[in-house]
């Protein structure tokens, strides 16, 4: 596994976690940004909406777009490997508490 591997990987996963949290399992990509700042994962704006379309495609989120404003909405599978209950490949497996 690559070093850009573990990168995407890892900012997948906080991505989720973000979703995982927010209000109604659903966030626009701009608050998801912010959040993932707070997990020392900095991306930009099109990092962050290329791992939403990327976790789209595996049927982890869905998404919708208004205007320039990309929303995401976690599906029960994403929930499952947020939480660690079901595995992903390219997604980070959360560590044991």
């Amino acid at each position: 596994m690559s070093l850009k591997d573990i990168h995407n990987a890892n900012e997948r996963k906080s991505i989720l976690h973000a979703l995982n949290a927010a209000k109604g399992f659903k966030d626009n990509h701009e608050t998801i940004r912010a959040v993932c700042d707070l997990y020392h994962n900095v991306m930009s704006g099109d990092q962050v909406k290329t791992h939403l379309y990327w976790l789209e495609e595996q049927g982890l989120v869905k998404l919708h777009t208004i205007g320039s404003i990309l929303n995401a909405e976690l599906t029960a599978r994403g929930q499952d490997v947020a939480e660690g209950i079901a595995v992903v490949p390219g997604v980070k497996r959360p560590r044991a508490q």
